[in-house]
């Protein structure tokens, strides 16, 4: 017998496919229904992939090439995500300029890597996000968002990251540190440009309801957006005509308010400060300035704060409540001020306790409030004309009474906040804006575009607040697109994350260079059928596409609201007990194991570890089983047929083709794989006893159902078995239900001789097989809890009983004696 040879198959086929553009998507073409098959493209900002981009790719593809042979013309681009901090900071380490080192890289990437998965990418449609090209229309984005005012540049508190020298976005900032090189982030007012994504945050929630998501991605974003329904509350300010409007989401608690707190950055704390206050008040603000936001909400128990020495009015009781400052308190939260209902509210009660400010219970509890606050609903007490009302009932009770007076209205805030897209670097779209001292802030003409990134020597970050473009004078000095005057040119580059909010737009019009997209072209593949890609990604690039393409829907560009139909996010890859990174020093590189055992193996190991939704473990060891596997498939097709036999009955093919569709259709490739490999212990077994054509129908079947696994290996089986090219143009194979149904039995599995589970399977079963069957059930596998059964006991056809508890007679478990 003979024995695959990856490094004679793997690359015969992939120059093949080239030569023949198999894979190019003709998208003008009707006929077929489309499939839009999209994966996260790739940051080419270090030495090369990794295992994990090849586990996104591999899943990927195979369900693109299951969709192929199910009928659709399926369209898979891909490119490179090759602006930003990530690929600038690498060009930093390796003393690089980024535009030498990110041609160099996108091309190993592209040739020595990429291709060599056998995926069928359309690369005539690839595209680059530094490329002028690309970018140009990376800028013309900008300019419809500013033309609809949801581009706006204003001074605000943003993230600073020490290390990178640049703005971050909210959502590039984890745990209080840098998404990207984990250093400490801190507070800065800046002036920046910003894109309001805030005016779309009703629609964003809305439209989570309609998609085909994962219930994790809708719920990240859910919580990302953060709706809050409230009421704005007006505090009277004690001697003064000034009013302090507090959001809070529980009016109900209103009679327990027993005093207010202001954000540092409020606006009116100087206003409100009395003057024996105000050096206190200053070194405090000066203090909390050097605070992480991140620390201020969830850091430290200390709640500290500081007394402004002025008061306001409790519009519920007429008390005068003293006004503090406190730094748990956020300024872009609501108003930036809340009203201190201690006995209600956890932060609250702890800074009550630390400053020794009243505590008043008008929420009733058992529990009581003497050692922590009680945040739940109950009767209300001690709150006058309100005191007996369900909570539920209270919030809409006190918010009508309140207005009634003009001292309160309903109202709804996000914790959503408006996107920082302005950057500090060199290496991105430079903002297409620029500033006369007659005319003003001026949007760069369409008919200027693209504002091209200068060849630069120098392009470390200044770490002034400035991009190193700042120190370019013939690109900054330029002029006014109106009255003709010397003007200046914005020197921030926008995010990374704006590249990447449009992409999917751009790959079928990639071929058009007069406009971003194609109108025909775009309203024919688009939105999206189905994309892949990372759970880190929900809050980020998925939020911020939906928001882009919203936009462009407003303004009539596209005619689709949502971009991702389908969206389904691959688990994590754990090595040696933790998920993989550079600073764990746990990354695997796939070329030793695609030079090893060739890239078909690889994939199918990878998608053969466990549930591609889950967390899943890479191991060194598992690799050899499949290398394994695909050597029985190739000794099976290409081994000596022996004599014929009688013929057999070829139920077992037509479950297993049954089983891998539904296993696909779901993403349990593990699932496949694992029937696949039972159809072929089952064609060997039965392998003298097959008739000639039925051996043949077994090798085709089994070619068929493997081809979205490893696509070279079986295009080599398909030519061997002299079938016409290529079967990934091949249908894919029809079972017959009618005689499944004949020839099925369900049986029943039970563990110490309670009923677990049941599966589907062939009449006449042979014991070793229905016990193996019974042991992948997952109830049954729970219920064993990784224990193995003492023993079994099985009646053909009927029933597995799997007996795991010492003295459990196996007659007397429950089924049948035989």
């Amino acid at each position: 017998m003979g024995k695959y040879d990856p490094s004679r198959v793997e690359p015969k086929w992939l120059a093949r496919w080239e030569k023949d553009g198999l894979y190019r998507t003709d998208l003008e073409e009707g006929g077929r229904p489309k499939f839009y098959n999209l994966m996260e493209f790739p940051y080419p900002s270090a030495e090369g992939l990794h295992v994990g981009h090849v586990f996104t790719y591999c899943g990927s593809d195979t369900y693109g090439r299951f969709m192929r042979m199910k009928g659709y013309k399926v369209f898979e681009p891909i490119g490179f995500d090759a602006f930003g901090i990530n690929t600038e900071n690498y060009a930093l380490k390796q003393g690089i300029h980024p535009a030498v080192l990110t041609a160099a890289t996108v091309h190993h990437y592209r040739e020595n890597q990429m291709k060599r998965l056998g995926a069928m990418f359309d690369w005539s449609r690839e595209v680059n996000t530094s490329s002028v090209g690309y970018y140009r229309w990376t800028q013309w984005v900008f300019l419809q968002l500013y033309r609809a005012g949801l581009a706006v540049r204003k001074r605000a508190p943003v993230n600073w990251c020490p290390s990178c020298l640049t703005v971050l976005a909210n959502e590039q900032v984890s745990s209080g540190e840098c998404e990207r090189c984990g250093t400490a982030v801190v507070q800065k007012h800046m002036t920046q440009w910003f894109f309001r994504i805030t005016a779309y945050a009703e629609r964003l929630l809305r439209g989570l309801e309609y998609l085909d998501w994962p219930e994790t991605s809708k719920k990240l974003q859910t919580n990302w957006i953060g709706k809050s329904e409230g009421a704005e509350i007006a505090f009277q300010v004690s001697g003064a005509k000034a009013r302090l409007p507090v959001f809070t989401t529980r009016p109900d608690t209103l009679f327990g308010a027993t005093y207010l707190v202001l954000a540092p950055e409020h606006p009116l704390v100087f206003d409100l400060c009395s003057p024996n206050r105000r050096q206190q008040v200053e070194e405090y603000l000066e203090e909390t300035r050097r605070v992480r936001e991140f620390d201020r909400v969830a850091g430290s128990s200390e709640k500290t704060g500081i007394f402004t020495g002025a008061y306001a009015i409790n519009p519920a009781t007429g008390e005068n409540i003293p006004v503090w400052v406190a730094a748990y308190v956020l300024v872009h939260y609501g108003s930036g001020a809340v009203m201190g209902v201690p006995g209600h509210d956890q932060r609250d009660y702890e800074f009550a306790v630390a400053h020794q400010l009243p505590i008043r219970e008008v929420i009733a509890s058992q529990p009581g409030i003497s050692e922590c606050a009680y945040t739940g609903p109950g009767l209300m007490v001690n709150s006058g004309p309100f005191t007996g009302l369900d909570s539920e009932q209270g919030k809409r009770a006190v918010t009508a009474w309140l207005q009634e007076q003009g001292l309160a209205r309903p109202q709804v805030t996000y914790r959503l906040r408006d996107w920082c897209i302005s950057r500090q670097r060199y290496w991105g779209p430079p903002i297409p804006v620029v500033y006369c001292p007659g005319c003003g802030e001026l949007p760069v003409p369409e008919s200027h575009l693209p504002v091209v990134l200068p060849e630069v020597e120098e392009f470390r970050p200044l770490g002034t607040g400035l991009s190193p473009l700042a120190a370019v004078p013939e690109f900054v000095h330029t002029t006014c697109p109106r009255c003709g005057g010397q003007a200046r040119r914005e020197t921030d580059v926008s995010d990374t994350f704006l590249d990447s909010a449009w992409y999917f737009l751009r790959y079928p019009s990639a071929h058009h260079h007069q406009r971003p997209f194609e109108p025909g072209v775009t309203r024919r593949w688009l939105p999206v059928d189905m994309y892949m890609g990372g759970i880190e990604h929900v809050c980020m690039h998925h939020l911020y596409a939906r928001f882009i393409n919203m936009v462009l829907y407003d303004l009539g560009y596209v005619a689709h609201e949502e971009p991702f139909k389908r969206l389904r996010l691959h688990g994590l890859l754990i090595k040696d007990g933790a998920k993989m990174s550079k600073s764990r020093g746990n990354v695997v590189n796939p070329d030793e194991y695609i030079d090893g055992y060739g890239a078909d193996v690889f994939r199918a190991y990878l998608l053969f570890i466990g549930p591609y939704e889950e967390e899943n473990d890479f191991s060194d060891r598992g690799i050899e089983g499949m290398a394994r596997f695909a050597n029985r498939v190739w000794n099976f097709v290409n081994g000596p047929a022996g004599p014929e036999g009688r013929g057999v009955p070829m139920v077992e093919v037509h479950r297993v083709i049954r089983e891998v569709t539904a296993a696909l259709e779901s993403l349990s490739y593990h699932t496949a794989l694992a029937r696949i490999m039972e159809l072929t212990s089952w064609g060997y077994r039965n392998s003298s006893r097959f008739s000639a054509a039925q051996r043949r129908e077994v090798a085709r079947t089994l070619a068929l159902l493997l081809s979205p696994f490893m696509p070279m290996l079986t295009e080599e089986l398909w030519e061997t078995l002299g079938e016409d090219y290529s079967i990934h143009d091949q249908p894919w194979p029809a079972y017959d239900a009618r005689l499944l149904q004949a020839q099925e039995v369900t049986i029943v599995v039970q563990v110490d001789g309670k009923v677990r589970d049941r599966f589907q399977a062939v009449r006449g079963l042979p014991e070793g097989e229905a016990v193996a069957l019974a042991m992948s059930c997952p109830k049954v596998r729970a219920s064993l809890d990784g224990q193995k059964p003492r023993a079994h006991y099985y009646v053909p056809d009927r029933l597995v009983n799997l007996i795991s508890r010492p003295g459990q007679a196996a007659g007397t478990a429950g089924g049948p004696k035989g």
